[in-house]
């Protein structure tokens, strides 16, 4: 079941943005508010002085000292001005009309928000005596030039539209990182591959745990793919014109000679024998690289196929039976397709005769490992260098000393064992090469 992780990365980008501009609205927009419908500081403190003004003329001079003041505020500030008792009642010598007894019902003190009411009525503030405030209050009309401003359509414009949309710019940024970045990366680089380069370096997004990730993966897989398939079939090409070119030369040298006609026979057979088998196993090698054939397998017993082998390489060879021990019994049956597991073993073991010493003897043993069979075919030669030992595996590689054959027996070997979900590998005996087969056990799977 697939977690789909890029999915997760992009809701939590979603829900984060969500909830951030959620807290951006909550926090700077009440900051704005404030701002906008609250007194300043300054303001307060400015306010807070008429009212220590008012409180001293009352302790001081009275009715007629409070009546003086009110007057003088309210030529000065151009409001209503009035200075209030304990019950509302007027402090001064002019008694409270009743409509200005109605404005007293509205009264705010200086730390709440300030607008207008009403589309053409300020705002009326109440401030208590400092020193005596259970004595009175000063009341006034807030004058004109103190109101503040309150929210403006360009205070809307940045707190409901540029803000938000510069969220919105770092949510498609952050979107645009997560998504379109990489593809233009996967663009680029299936551009080189158009362009046929194919040693560009691989992506970085193989790093990834998501679908993206997974996606770079299985690009740079099919690029890998691509880029054995060229190698392979320029060295194909390579091989086939060098291997090819060789025997045509002798054909033609013999054709030219004045070799007797049997001799001239012989020689022919013999040329055309190598070509048609280093073509028919290149075509083989080339079928199962680029085809990837689903073999069907079987139940197949390795003694029997050994049996078989045994007796077509020694009728071939000229090898005694009794230097082809093999220790299995009928018990050991592998999961395989019997044509192609023949066709490995008996390349294997014609690698191995080839590279034997006199009087030598190539050994098959083999054990369970859990589900699977180890097979390991063992000969007296001198071995392989250890750099070279997986070498020996890649197609038309022959080393110093390896005498005739194109090269391509111990390939097509893999190929074979490998399509059949096992492995293939060769390791160095005392003396000689050991090539160790890993096969399911009949009726079983092998992951590959």
């Amino acid at each position: 079941m697939r977690r789909h992780p890029l999915l997760w990365k992009l809701a939590a980008l979603q829900v984060s943005f969500c909830l951030l501009l959620t807290w951006l609205i909550w926090t700077w927009g009440l900051s704005v508010e404030r701002s906008s419908y609250f007194l300043p500081a300054a303001d307060q403190d400015y306010l807070a002085r008429y009212a220590q003004q008012a409180e001293q003329a009352w302790l001081q001079h009275g009715a007629s000292g409070v009546e003086a003041l009110r007057r003088r505020l309210e030529h000065a500030e151009g409001t209503w001005v009035a200075v209030l008792g304990a019950h509302l009642q007027s402090l001064g010598t002019t008694p409270l009309s009743a409509e200005e007894a109605s404005h007293l019902t509205f009264m705010r003190k200086l730390d709440w928000p300030l607008s207008r009411r009403l589309q053409d009525e300020l705002p009326y503030v109440s401030i208590e005596f400092p020193q005596h405030p259970e004595a009175g209050r000063l009341v006034m009309q807030l004058p004109e030039r103190l109101l503040p401003t309150g929210l403006t359509p360009w205070t809307h414009v940045i707190t409901h539209g540029v803000a938000p949309s510069l969220l919105a710019l770092l949510l498609g940024l952050a979107i645009y990182r997560q998504l379109v970045v990489p593809l233009n990366r996967l663009r680029d680089r299936a551009d080189a591959l158009r362009a046929d380069d194919l040693q560009s370096p691989a992506l970085p997004l193989q790093e990834r745990r998501d679908e993206l990730g997974e996606l770079a993966q299985a690009f740079e897989h099919m690029a890998c793919r691509l880029r054995q398939s060229l190698e392979q079939q320029r060295l194909l090409l390579r091989t086939l014109s060098h291997e090819l070119r060789t025997p045509l030369a002798r054909l033609r040298i013999a054709h030219d000679s004045a070799l007797p006609p049997a001799q001239l026979r012989e020689r022919l057979e013999r040329e055309v024998n190598d070509m048609q088998k280093l073509l028919e196993d290149t075509l083989d090698l080339a079928w199962m690289d680029t085809e990837q054939p689903q073999l069907t397998t079987e139940p197949v017993p390795v003694l029997s196929v050994w049996e078989a082998l045994c007796q077509d390489v020694c009728f071939e060879s000229g090898w005694d039976r009794a230097r082809l021990p093999c220790s299995l019994d009928s018990d050991c049956q592998v999961q395989a397709h019997l044509d192609s597991l023949a066709h490995a073993l008996e390349n294997l073991m014609r690698n191995a005769i080839r590279h034997s010493p006199p009087a030598g003897t190539v050994c098959l043993d083999g054990w369970r490992e859990g589900d699977c069979w180890h097979l390991c075919l063992s000969d007296q030669g001198p071995g392989v260098p250890e750099a070279d030992l997986e070498r020996i595996f890649e197609p038309y590689q022959r080393l110093s000393g390896s005498g005739t054959g194109f090269g391509l027996g111990l390939a097509i070997a893999r190929r074979a064992i490998t399509l059949q979900g096992g492995r293939l590998w060769a390791s160095n005996g005392n003396p000689g090469l050991r090539l160790h087969l890993v096969l399911p056990g009949a009726g079983q799977g092998l992951e590959s």
